[in-house]
Parts: C-alpha cells; structure tokens; sequence
C-alpha cells in the first residue's frame, strides 16, 4: 500500500513537473481504481496530494524566474471562487455514476491537447507564438493587463475552479494553454505559472472538502506527496530536455486509455 501510494504520487508529480498539468487528472482514477478509495474521498486527497506537489514545482520555478505572479495570482483568486460550487455541486451527483463525466472530461481534454499541438505549428508558421493571443505584451515581454484580458483570465480561472472542486484537479491542463494561448506566454513560463495557480485553487478545493466535513487521510495523502515530489523533481529536469508538443500527445494518448478503462470499469459494474 505505501510503495504503491507513493508510485502513484510520483506518477502525478512527473506529469506536473514536466507539463504543469494534465497528470493530475490521473490521481482521481489512480486513488478509486489502484487503492479502492471511494470516488468522492479521493476527490479531496487528489486535491491536497496535488496542491502539496505543486508547491513544491512552483518554488523550484519561481527561483529559475518562470513563472509570472501577477498573471498566476489573477487565475487563483478567480479559481478559489469557481472551487467551492465544484465542490458543492459533486456532492449532487451520485458516487456510483460521478466517475462517468470524469472520463469524458478526461477524453475532451486529450482531443483538445492533440488538436492544439498541431494548430500551434501551423500558428508559428503562419504568424508566431503569440500572433493570435487575446491578450497582448508590450517589448519588452510583459503583459498589458487590460480589463478585456482580465475578465478573459478571470474567467477561464473560475470555471477552472469549478473542474477542481467537483473532479479534484488541480487545473493544470485548462490553464497552461489557456496562458499560452489566451496571453501569449512562453511554455516554460506559463508551466511556473499554473503550478502557482494549482497550488492556490487545490488549496481551496481541500478548504472546502474539510469544511463539509469529509475525511481526507492524513498518511495516504503524505505518501501521495512524498511520492509526488520525486516525481515533480524529475519531470522538471526532463521537460527542460524533451519536446513540448511531443509531451502533450502522450499524455492525450494516455489519458484517452484512461478514460476507456473507467468506462469500461464502470459499464461491467
């Protein structure tokens, strides 16, 4: 039980460390498939093992001066506010069928990665990184923070709030290209950046979990973050070597497996 707890928390602290999201979404499954931890309790250890995680990658990124605070801080507050109506509206669904929307949230997210892989190649062809961002920089890189762009920001914030309070994720997979593509941030940049914002809006998540009075285990979440630290560690060194867009097309590849296994888990059930 420790060894595999902590397997799977290195699992989720990889795919952070190398994308700053999109693993994470792997956590909840991992819990309810691979530990028998009942889907609406794995909702707040996800929550917290991930959080946890990603302070951890966040710390490490802020002093390699990758991450932009100003823009991290405008996507937690706003996600902070979406967490708790996730929260509060998985407690209307029922345990039995809550795993069923996961997975297609799960296979919505891989299509999007894949097709967005493809489309920022022909969109640095055509026109550059940042040609097409809602939100526009001035020379010298930094982000004009007009009331358009905000109220783009604050919203995607919010309802990546709302995906962590009800699924417990950290969000990763909905900011990061949301910063790249919406503000025009550098990959690198906009990975810092969203472990900022996972860190604030888990942290939220798990507020809310606690308050409603669910349990959420103490030692089964401190192996899943021991285990995620050494996996953020080493996910960070790689993803400093290996493609971007390569990266992006395994995990959509895996997270569509995923997505299968549990509908298929949930049809013989």
């Amino acid at each position: 039980m420790n060894v595999t707890a902590m397997l799977f928390g290195s699992v989720i602290g990889l795919s952070l460390g190398l994308t700053g999201g999109g693993g994470a979404i792997f956590a909840v499954p991992l819990l309810v498939y691979g530990l028998d931890v009942p889907a609406r309790q794995a909702v707040g250890i996800s929550l917290a093992a991930v959080g946890g995680t990603a302070l951890v990658g966040f710390l490490n990124r802020l002093r390699a001066r990758e991450v932009e605070p100003r823009t991290g801080l405008l996507f937690s507050a706003a996600g902070m506010v979406g967490a708790p109506f996730g929260a509060r509206l998985s407690e209307l669904i029922p345990e039995a069928v809550l795993m069923t929307p996961f997975a297609g949230l799960m296979g919505i997210v891989a299509v999007r990665m894949w097709r967005r892989t493809l489309a920022s190649w022909r969109q640095r062809a055509a026109c550059g990184p940042t040609g097409n961002a809602a939100c526009q920089r001035d020379a010298s890189g930094e982000l004009l923070l007009t009331s358009r762009c905000a109220m783009l920001l604050a919203f995607v914030g919010v309802a990546t709030g709302v995906l962590s309070g009800l699924f417990g994720v950290g969000g990763g997979f909905v900011i990061v290209p949301a910063l790249v593509l919406f503000s025009g941030m550098a990959i690198h940049r906009a990975v810092g950046t969203s472990l900022l914002a996972i860190t604030l809006v888990s942290s939220a998540g798990v507020a809310t979990h606690l308050w409603a009075g669910r349990d959420v285990p103490l030692e089964l979440t401190a192996l899943f973050v021991a285990g995620g630290v050494v996996g953020m560690l080493a996910g960070q060194a790689l993803g400093r070597r290996l493609s971007g867009p390569a990266l992006q097309r395994v995990f959509a590849v895996a997270m569509l497996l995923v997505a299968a296994f549990i509908i298929i888990k949930n049809h013989i059930a």
